[in-house]
């Protein structure tokens, strides 16, 4: 029986639940795979913190080059976060000719392609299922069970910590603020809060997605994101009387080849009949549409100790079967970003105005001169009774168009907050 050794990078509540798992499903890894892995060393910040698995001062190191240039070990499990200390330990890994498997977006997003290319170079595999809805096998199902089909979209709510907050909105009436603080006491909000609350964590993930599927690796900063710290109570209502609930949605979506990839992590109002809709708490939903198959669903924690230790392991467990690695794809050179001001949509729009006559009529008249026609409209006064709210939703139109009516309306004197904006999701 061959032993597989695996040494780990950070060893905190994930790498803590996969070295756990490691030892308790011996028995499955021996008679599933006819291997034994043995979890052997693990570089750590401190070597007196406590744990909740007991382990040997030899199991762990101060030394992160030990696990990387360790002559025993196969297997590195690289968990311990950030991008260019990461990035040198998981090279030095592949130059060592061991295979690395990584739960880190973000390192993925910044580097992915150089680092696809050198495990590829040193015939070692480069694993990161764990990277994107961290219990959803959303890389193994575009990777290998949808591998025949053009994938047409790929819609989701890939980020658990903003869902459970406009969960929290919508079912308890809490205000963001209120909902953020309870996301914070249970430990949801990640250290630097805007990966999840302006939408970059989302948007890390999509861009491993827009990868999977069309191989070609976008820059961030060329993707329009938008986070919910905009999202106010009276939105979940307005969107709630239209039989909607507001989602972060990531989207990206390919309706022909000539015309780009669209890509977008923004605060959406998604029909109740959407199954988008029901994914509630700090779940993640995905939503894909192929051309064979058609629709495809997955549902399940994005987040957490156990979900993403699953997804680790199911990486290990590929390694193990040694399937003679994944081919990295071709770049297609022709692949292009289409401008997020070329997609069309209807969107849902809240303008905070003072209550004086004449406004309705002006932003109609701005709406209508940027070809945008309303589909329903309501007014609601706030308490101050100097003010209003008006909540309007239109027909498909541009997003160039939509961004263009905001910065006019964005000009007027009536204006009392900023415009906030939506896509509406279909059903």
């Amino acid at each position: 029986m061959k032993k597989i050794n695996v040494g780990f990078l950070g060893l905190g509540t994930v790498g803590q639940g996969v070295w756990e798992q490691l030892i308790s499903k011996a028995s499955v890894w021996e008679n599933k795979l006819d291997v034994q892995i043995d979890p052997k060393l693990a570089a750590v910040r401190s070597l007196d913190k406590k744990r909740d698995i007991e382990l040997t001062t030899e199991q762990l190191t101060l030394d992160k080059k030990a696990i990387v240039t360790h002559p025993d070990i196969d297997l590195v499990i690289e968990l311990m976060g950030g991008i260019e200390e990461a990035k040198e330990m998981t090279l030095l890994a592949f130059k060592n000719g061991k295979s690395v498997v990584t739960a880190n977006k973000a390192l993925i997003c910044e580097h992915g392609e150089e680092l696809l290319e050198a495990a590829n170079r040193a015939g070692v595999l480069y694993l990161y299922e764990a990277s994107v809805a961290g219990g959803i096998p959303i890389i193994k199902v575009v990777q290998e069970a949808l591998v025949g089909n053009l994938i047409h979209s790929i819609q989701g709510i890939l980020n658990g910590t903003s869902n459970y907050i406009l969960t929290r909105m919508e079912n308890e009436g809490l205000s963001y603020e209120e909902a953020l603080g309870g996301a914070r006491k249970l430990g949801y909000v990640e250290q630097d809060e805007s990966l999840d609350l302006d939408g970059v964590d989302a948007a890390h993930k999509l861009i491993i997605l827009t990868y999977l599927c069309f191989h070609k690796w976008f820059p961030i900063s060329d993707i329009k994101v938008e986070g919910i710290r905009d999202v106010a109570l009276k939105d979940i209502r307005a969107a709630a009387r239209q039989k909607h609930k507001i989602k972060l949605i990531a989207t990206l979506r390919q309706k022909d080849a000539d015309e780009g990839v669209h890509c977008s992590v923004r605060p959406s109002l998604v029909p109740l009949s959407n199954n988008l809709a029901s994914v509630d708490d700090a779940f993640n939903g995905i939503c894909i549409q192929s051309d064979i198959v058609g629709t495809s669903f997955l549902i399940g924690r994005g987040a957490g100790r156990h979900p993403t230790s699953s997804a680790v392991l199911s990486d290990i467990v590929d390694y193990c079967r040694n399937q003679g690695g994944r081919k990295i794809p071709e770049s297609d050179t022709e692949q292009k970003l289409a401008p997020s001001s070329s997609i069309a949509q209807p969107y849902y729009m809240r303008i905070e105005v003072e209550d004086t006559k004449g406004v309705l009529s002006e932003i109609t008249q701005i709406l209508s001169s940027n070809d945008i026609s309303i589909s329903t409209i309501e007014q609601e006064m706030n308490s101050d009774q100097d003010t209003a709210s008006i909540m309007l939703t239109t027909h498909e139109c541009l997003d160039g168009n939509i961004d263009k009516v905001k910065s006019e309306i964005s000009e007027k004197s009536f204006l009392k907050e900023k415009v906030v904006v939506f896509p509406i999701l279909p059903a």
